[in-house]
């Protein structure tokens, strides 16, 4: 199940990693986040980093659906009694990690397709957003990881006033850096 510092399938926050809030690693993790394989994990760093810069406690672990059944199963049954409130599962190809975690838990579980060189990620968005009835998974783009961490604080925000904030602040930085680049556009084509 949980896997320390010194696993080889276990991945914290990097020390250099640009964040104005870095998560203390002596933190509870709230959010767990699930890659199917370690070659995922350059496409989840988006998302590692958006919930450091947020201060949301996180761990990161490797756990396949179909390599590693068991492991999913004790993870999913027992996240909520280690305190973790959304799950978030990487996968490509069949990309079943996030629907198996999800039907056995009913913490929230969002899905990233991860993009493969077969199909470029539509298989394993397809493999993610299709869940039956029941069985919900919150999907984000593609690759999108950085959505998935932003959607789980505000998942956790509804809760957490403090964190509300952050994202406000957060969105209204997002908001002044396109209002900047919209000046400086119409600065080069001489607009202003």
């Amino acid at each position: 199940m949980h896997r320390g510092p010194g696993s080889s399938d276990f991945y914290r926050m990097p020390n250099n990693a640009n964040t104005s809030n870095p998560v203390s690693a002596a933190s509870r993790p709230t959010v767990s986040v699930l890659m199917g394989s370690d070659s995922d994990l350059p496409k989840i760093k988006a998302c590692l980093e958006t919930l450091g810069e947020l201060g949301i406690p996180f761990e990161a672990e490797v756990i396949s659906a179909h390599r590693t059944p068991d492991r999913a199963h004790d993870f999913a049954k027992g996240a909520e009694a280690r305190g973790i409130q959304v799950i978030i599962a990487a996968a490509g190809g069949a990309a079943h990690l996030a629907g198996v975690v999800a039907s056995l838990t009913t913490l929230p579980v969002i899905g990233v397709p991860i993009s493969s060189s077969a199909l470029n990620g539509i298989d394993s968005l397809y493999a993610i957003v299709q869940m039956p009835p029941g069985v919900p998974v919150a999907t984000v783009g593609v690759d999108a990881s950085k959505n998935a961490a932003i959607l789980a604080a505000q998942i956790l925000a509804t809760a957490d006033p403090g964190l509300r904030s952050k994202l406000k602040a957060y969105k209204t930085r997002m908001a002044e850096a396109v209002r900047e680049k919209s000046g400086k556009l119409k600065e080069g084509l001489g607009l202003k």
